[in-house]
């Protein structure tokens, strides 16, 4: 490979990984203190400090929100030395900032790279979601199939019943129905409370024992999932929901159109080309340990995924304090 997509597969992944392990450790010093926006802010200053130190010329497009909303990594936001290659980011400096304040598990500091203009600037809405891991049929799931019918056929693709399908939903009143589709034909449903990246990333790891992921979460958040579904040949489906004339104004702002207001997004709508994906644990979580600091050192648990090499790598940094 050369120009940009070399440098995007050969130097930046480990650039994630620092730049996420920094997010990670920052906000675990404040882990059951009860300040989200402490956490948060935390977390979100690490993150800039480091991507401003590589030699990217980085352009934020999944970022803490809008630059009336966000004085730093918003939406728009130049970062890096500007020396290297055009870089699209998206991120999620503290994914779980509720859960970090009440020291729950599956806490994570997340971010994804793409060649510029790779990743989709998705408005922040909701979007109703559907995804599975890799070794599937395309077109397996979807979207537009109830919960229940999307489940028989997974498990008839993965030849089981559909009780030994589980599925990863967030605990929300608007996921009811859904709820109640999945149990209706056996299958087991894992609530979780926060962190809808990181219950779409737990289906590309049979370890998690999470087949399937459904209901509606944050656009953006889709984004940056899609990205580590990218690494591994996962498959995604999703729709943007708007809940009033205000957020159908914002997306038309940056670009969207009333056509693609009812359209079906799939995996590469949404990740066009190669990307590099990174996400360290904040707090112990189904997929990565939390940072932990102890007799001097501080250590870390970081998964990062190349697309282009098809590669997933679990990373443990131990360094003195």
């Amino acid at each position: 490979m050369a120009g940009d997509d070399f440098k995007l597969e050969r130097n930046l992944a480990m650039d994630a990984v620092r730049v996420t392990e920094a997010a990670a450790i920052a906000s675990w010093r404040l882990v059951g203190h009860g300040d989200e926006k402490a956490a948060d802010q935390a977390a979100v200053d690490a993150m800039r400090t480091a991507l401003n130190s590589l030699d990217i010329d980085g352009l934020i497009v999944i970022g803490e929100g809008e630059r009336d909303e966000a004085p730093m990594l918003y939406i728009g936001e130049k970062v890096g030395t500007g020396k290297g290659p055009r870089i699209d980011i998206a991120l999620d400096p503290l994914e779980g900032t509720t859960l970090t304040a009440k020291a729950m598990s599956n806490a994570l500091a997340v971010m994804a790279f793409a060649p510029g203009g790779g990743m989709l600037h998705a408005p922040d809405t909701y979007m109703d979601k559907i995804a599975v891991g890799p070794g599937f049929a395309k077109g397996v799931v979807d979207l537009d199939a109830s919960p229940a019918d999307n489940v028989r056929a997974l498990a008839k693709a993965k030849g089981v019943e559909p009780r030994e399908i589980t599925a990863c939903v967030l605990d929300r009143p608007r996921h009811t129905e859904i709820i109640a589709s999945l149990r209706s034909v056996g299958a087991r449903v894992h609530l979780i409370t926060d962190g809808d990246v990181a219950g779409v990333i737990n289906t590309t790891d049979p370890s998690t024992q999470i087949d399937i992921y459904i209901g509606s979460g944050g656009a953006p958040e889709g984004v940056l999932a899609c990205a580590a579904l990218k690494c591994v040949g996962g498959q995604f489906q999703g729709r943007l929901v708007f809940r009033n004339d205000d957020e159908k104004a914002r997306a038309r702002r940056i670009g969207f159109q009333d056509a693609d207001f009812g359209r079906k997004y799939d995996l590469d709508d949404l990740v066009k080309g190669d990307a590099i994906f990174s996400a360290t644990g904040v707090t112990k979580g189904a997929l990565l340990d939390g940072v932990t600091i102890a007799g001097g050192f501080v250590q870390t648990h970081t998964l990062v995924m190349n697309s282009a090499t098809r590669t997933v790598r679990e990373i443990r940094m131990k360094r003195p304090v």
